[in-house]
């Protein structure tokens, strides 16, 4: 298989990042985020490009971003909580190990809370989150291999979860 050894999708918060780069210390890869890639292309936060761009510009910059990583990345790739949005995205992933990280509602505000660069988050957290989660959610399953639950869990434990649901062993 071409492209990454493994994809995490899920809401934000959910520890993409902080599991994505875990699991790429142990298997012995890289590690790439869509986000931090978007970031560093455009010199500016997400945050920023929601607000002046808008939403549907931000879109298109990551739906390009994921293209490009699962293409040219063949460690641990992140994507953004969004981008399971897009049909050309998730079609793109069919084939790709997608490993979907979730949690519940309470854990989400626990771990977002007011977080004002969460742009989608700013107004009221918990009803946006249940509103997003029910939006999403059978879209993140939808290009899942595996559904690894992360509510009470530490990112350790998470991580060894992934392994185990993907049968990986350490590189």
């Amino acid at each position: 298989m071409s492209g990454p050894l493994l994809v995490l999708v899920g809401p934000m918060g959910v520890g993409k990042s902080t599991v994505g780069r875990l699991l790429a210390e142990r298997l012995g890869v890289g590690y790439r985020d869509t986000d931090d890639d978007i970031v560093a292309g455009q010199g500016r936060e997400i945050s920023d490009i929601f607000v002046e761009d808008g939403e549907p510009a931000f879109r298109a910059l990551e739906k390009d971003a994921v293209q490009s990583a699962l293409t040219g990345h063949d460690g641990v790739l992140a994507l953004g909580g969004g981008a399971i949005l897009d049909a050309d995205t998730r079609a793109l992933l069919a084939g790709h190990r997608v490993v979907y990280l979730s949690m519940d509602v309470e854990e989400a505000v626990r771990r977002t809370g007011l977080n004002v660069a969460r742009p989608l988050l700013a107004v009221n957290p918990r009803k946006q989150w249940r509103e997003l989660m029910e939006a999403r959610r059978h879209l993140y399953e939808e290009v899942a291999t595996a559904v690894v639950p992360t509510d009470g869990r530490t990112p350790e434990e998470v991580t060894e979860a992934v392994l185990d649901a993907l049968e990986l062993k350490e590189a």
